[in-house]
């Protein structure tokens, strides 16, 4: 009989946990107390799950726990932790070992440790079994088995859910890819691709991300050559768009879980085996600049209009990383606010998805209420993420205010990327 434990219940373990818990028997394990109490109550603030959702796995006997006694009766344990990067750009495999340590002191024989969490390749086999072999005593492909499955959740995506989304499996002999691929495909109506390796399958969800980051580098470099030729991006992607074979991508701040870290997980790898890797880098920097870049053409347009700068109070829409979700893991939008702090300006910053004390402990900055502002007190208004709620915000009384639109969906703007 199988019995699953998820280890770690956020945007990637939370929605697989109530996946595998309409056909299995499931322990959602994860170390913080606010966390599992707000899911025990029936709710997720994250926004994957919806309360009803919440209750339907809990009305499935599913067990939300920060106690590892909980989870040691399973046999399966699917790691799906944070994997980020350090202040220097370089992995922090810290949640992903931690993780390995809380498993490797309950593991037993035969039972099948699945990592989730995006790495470089070779984590797996080289960083993380030999945790598990050191805590548990076991013999890894001997006494207890591994598999990777590349999480392709995206946190505010109604539609692209865990169960329509196509699935790459992996194992670590033969046997063990087949019964991981069985156990995904028995909850994934899209379907599963079954790896060769783990390494292929750790590669296969690195470069995933790091294709999107370049091509939206592409762009935001066509963006700035654009802005310096008074030509409109927008229009000239739109005429390009009518080519069969042209990837419709947009500009804009790369940030999030993703995108914005994947890359150097790659670049680490390849570092370490003697190869620079100069056009993922390169994309990594134009895109970690664009923040500066949108700062830097706000206060230029705002001289235009004659507005001083130091002292000048300027609002900032959204903080998360895209629109529509509460994710504000390293959003780029607080690269525009701390560059127009150091111009001296007063930033508001505005964001009805987000928990204002989560953005205090994240980034020291607070939000305020749409009832405390009031538009036209302000020099420079900047559409950071297009959240619904601020694609019909009527900006037409703000007499001589800048306003910038960064996702180009606001019918009239000064500027936009």
């Amino acid at each position: 009989m199988i019995k699953i434990a998820v280890i770690g219940l956020g945007y990637v373990g939370l929605p697989l946990a109530h996946a595998f818990s309409e056909k299995y028997s499931v322990v959602g394990f994860d170390i913080s107390t606010w966390r599992i109490d707000e899911l025990n109550a029936g709710h997720d603030r994250t926004m994957e799950l919806s309360d009803t959702q919440v209750k339907e796995a809990l009305a499935n006997e599913m067990k939300f726990s920060l106690d590892p006694n909980d989870i040691k009766d399973c046999n399966v344990y699917i790691i799906t932790v944070p994997t980020p990067i350090d202040k220097n750009k370089r992995p922090d495999l810290t949640p992903l070992i931690r993780a390995s340590e809380t498993v490797g002191k309950i593991l037993k024989k035969d039972d099948i440790v699945i990592y989730e969490s995006t790495v470089y390749p070779g984590a797996t086999e080289e960083d993380c079994v030999p945790v598990l072999e050191k805590i548990s005593g076991l013999i890894f492909n001997k006494d207890f088995f591994c598999g990777y499955s590349p999480e392709r959740i995206n946190p505010g995506d109604k539609t692209h859910t865990v169960k329509n989304i196509l699935k790459v499996t992996s194992g670590s002999t033969p046997d063990i890819a087949t019964i991981v691929d069985n156990l995904y495909k028995s909850i994934i109506t899209a379907g599963t691709h079954l790896a060769p390796s783990i390494k292929v399958a750790e590669a296969a969800k690195v470069i995933e991300n790091s294709q999107r980051d370049i091509n939206v580098a592409f762009v935001n470099e066509l963006a700035i050559i654009f802005n310096k030729l008074g030509i409109d991006t927008n229009a000239v992607l739109d005429a390009a768009s009518t080519k069969w074979n042209f990837l419709p991508f947009r500009p804009g701040l790369v940030g999030g879980h993703c995108i914005g870290v994947d890359p150097y997980y790659l670049t680490h790898k390849a570092q370490e085996v003697g190869y620079n890797p100069e056009i993922i880098l390169a994309g990594r920097r134009l895109n970690d600049n664009m923040g500066i870049y949108v700062a830097n053409q706000v206060i230029k347009l705002m001289i235009k209009k004659g507005h001083k700068i130091e002292g000048s109070k300027i609002l900032v829409l959204g903080i998360t990383f895209k629109e529509n979700c509460t994710d504000i893991r390293n959003t780029r939008v607080v690269d525009v606010i701390n560059e127009l702090q150091e111009f001296g300006c007063d930033v508001g910053i505005h964001d009805p998805w987000v928990n204002n004390k989560e953005v205090e402990d994240e980034y020291g900055l607070s939000t305020l209420d749409f009832k405390d502002i009031d538009l036209t007190s302000y020099e420079a208004i900047i559409l950071a993420v297009a959240h619904r709620e601020f694609i019909d915000l009527d900006l037409s009384n703000t007499s001589n205010c800048v306003i910038y639109d960064i996702k180009s969906v606001l019918k009239n703007s000064d500027g936009k990327l």
